[in-house]
């Protein structure tokens, strides 16, 4: 029996009944993809300027990272952590060598990874640093991203995020973003670390002053606290460095990945660290069934293997700088400030321009689709494969809806 193909309407219109409503959406629905570009179920293109908020820093359907699934497929897909498998150990490998560290825990989501460097964080300040149990405390910054697990909303600055959600766990300790003296200031004996972004993305692309994390690392290390960097989605590229705390000279005690680590494929995550932290677990302490699968390891060797050998941290660098510099020359009454770092771009509207939101809907009517955060900002993210002629013809409808 022949059925027709729906349309984007007959779509949205079935999500709307049976999704949950946790979502705004932009009204596109997309069903397929290539490099920067995306094509929704009527066949209109489209460029792909949010990269699903970093995951997809490889582009769409990056022909190594589908080989290397499809082939991963066709052989064992996963086996849980009761038995090993023959890519775990090539992928912890690969993944310590290119991040600089001595261990990795494999998890899949990003928040997974970050309630991971939570736990090893603790455990760490009760069994290394000798915080009288149940004390340890976790300084966090203003306005920080770090997932949506009870956890870690119970230590957001965002009203929303929290209605609803309580009791949330204690020890945690908020300080303002980009403020070393807030940072000194708020230091224990039982601090254990500081979870931080090098950039705050869902706050609104957040760039601190030059010299922070630098600051922040050597005041951490005279207190013997640990410098915890999420890099889920300012990591692997996106920024213009491999890692976005390179720009500072400093090495994070603890590292959290995730996103692009999957290619665009596969929820991959993971938290890294010197042996002195992780070998605080053993065996029964922490664990994932799908962390660490052989279709995960699989694709991950890919996703990785693809930053570093197509140099992509260099690409984002050099088409972050050309995409940022064209921006800055728009002259709009609308915009009240530009920043970012590498194909990480922030452009905040004036409030009395109304929000980000009718903005992202008319760059939608003409082809490009972002997305907007902390309701004023633009975020342009694509693919770190993109050209400079794809960034030109971008470039051209962005001036025409910021103008």
């Amino acid at each position: 029996m022949e059925t027709r193909q729906l349309s984007s309407a007959d779509l949205i219109r079935l999500a709307e009944t049976y999704s949950a409503h946790n979502y705004h959406p932009l009204p596109v629905v997309l069903s397929r993809g290539e490099g920067v570009w995306v094509w929704d179920v009527e066949g209109k293109k489209f460029m792909d300027m949010l990269s699903s908020y970093s995951a997809l820093n490889q582009g769409h359907l990056h022909p190594a990272i589908i080989k290397a699934a499809s082939e991963q497929m066709g052989k064992l897909t996963l086996t849980s952590r009761a038995f090993h498998n023959d890519r775990f150990g090539a992928f912890c490998e690969l993944i310590c060598k290119v991040a600089g560290q001595e261990s990795v825990l494999l998890m899949n989501a990003g928040a997974e990874a970050v309630e991971t460097a939570v736990k090893a964080a603790r455990k760490w300040g009760y069994k290394v640093k000798g915080v009288p149990a149940d004390k340890a405390e976790i300084i966090v910054c203003r306005n920080n991203f770090h997932g949506r697990t009870t956890t870690i909303v119970g230590f957001s600055s965002e009203d929303q995020y929290r209605d609803g959600f309580g009791p949330f766990a204690a020890g945690f300790k908020m300080i303002p973003y980009d403020d070393i003296e807030a940072l000194r200031n708020a230091i224990t004996p039982n601090t254990v670390a500081f979870l931080v972004e090098p950039i705050q993305g869902e706050a609104g692309i957040i760039v601190p002053a030059d010299g922070y994390l630098k600051q922040a690392s050597e005041i951490l290390k005279a207190n013997n606290v640990l410098l915890m960097l999420d890099e889920i989605q300012t990591g692997l590229g996106r920024t213009g460095k491999l890692f976005c705390y390179e720009y500072e000279g400093v090495k994070p005690d603890i590292l959290i990945v995730g996103k692009a680590l999957g290619g665009g494929v596969f929820p991959v995550s993971a938290m890294l660290s010197g042996k002195e932290v992780m070998d605080v677990f053993t065996p029964g302490d922490h664990g994932s069934t799908f962390g660490g699968n052989p279709l995960a390891c699989a694709i991950g060797i890919a996703a990785l293997n693809v930053i570093v050998d197509e140099d992509l941290p260099r690409k984002a660098e050099e088409t972050g700088r050309y995409f940022m510099g064209k921006l800055a020359r728009i002259e709009s009454p609308h915009i009240k400030e530009i920043r970012g770092k590498g194909l990480l771009v922030g452009v905040e509207m004036k409030e009395s321009s109304g929000t980000a939101r009718p903005f992202c809907e008319h760059l939608m009517e003409l082809g490009i689709l972002a997305k907007e955060t902390h309701h004023q900002v633009i975020r342009f993210a694509p693919p770190l494969v993109i050209s400079k002629s794809e960034i030109d013809w971008a470039l051209e409808r962005i001036a025409k809806v910021l103008r």
